[in-house]
């Protein structure tokens, strides 16, 4: 089990980053493969991120692979400060809250969860015809659903009138994008608030180590 310590006021970066070791890792990781995605040919790219995507094509090849590789890459290398903040913001707070191993545990059932269901819906648009057959190949990979996750766990972690003002914030930027325009990332990024929203049975006794100031 992981120790939360109190913060050492000599080394505040070391006793940040240790607060949420699962978040730094992660953020640490996707700085690498962000790195790769910048150096690497052009070609050599596209092969990297359709190889690492969860489209339905690596799912039925190597769903376990697929899955878990897609969570440490992103498209565009320049959105990675973004994505810094937005770690911090929720991935980080969540997992001081919870503590690691429930973190990780409601960060990947929302990604998983996301991913699957909205492959399977692009699927069923390939087979309707409502969709072209080059989709089976398209590139999914990224942090969003897992971000979306913590989005709606975090919501747990207010009270009175912020916690609703958060909620219907949160549902309103997941939401708007998924009735005016409904792509499947859309719908993905909306099973994933609803995992973390659903996750509240998870929420009811905070990790006991973490510092309570």
């Amino acid at each position: 089990m992981i120790e939360y310590t109190e913060p050492e006021a000599s080394r505040p970066v070391r006793s940040w980053m240790r607060s949420a070791p699962g978040t730094h890792i992660w953020l640490l990781i996707i700085a690498v493969t962000s790195i790769v995605v910048v150096i690497v040919p052009d070609h050599l790219e596209h092969v990297l991120l359709h190889r690492n995507s969860s489209n339905i094509h690596e799912l039925a090849r190597h769903p376990v692979r697929a899955l878990l590789s897609s969570a440490f890459w992103i498209e565009d290398p320049a959105s990675l400060p973004l994505y810094f903040v937005l770690f911090e913001a929720f991935q980080a707070n969540v997992e001081r809250w919870l503590g690691t191993l429930r973190w990780l545990f409601i960060i990947a059932t929302g990604h998983i969860t996301a991913t699957l269901i909205s492959q399977k819906l692009v699927l069923m648009a390939i087979q309707d015809h409502r969709a072209p057959r080059s989709m089976v190949h398209v590139v999914d990979i990224g942090v969003s659903y897992g971000l979306a996750t913590a989005v709606g766990v975090l919501t747990y972690r207010l009270s009175g009138p912020w916690r609703w003002l958060y909620l219907a914030g949160a549902v309103a930027f997941f939401g708007l994008p998924l009735v005016s325009d409904g792509t499947f990332t859309d719908f993905g990024h909306a099973i994933a608030l609803a995992v973390g929203l659903l996750a509240w049975p998870l929420t009811r006794h905070p990790n006991p180590h973490r510092n309570p100031r």
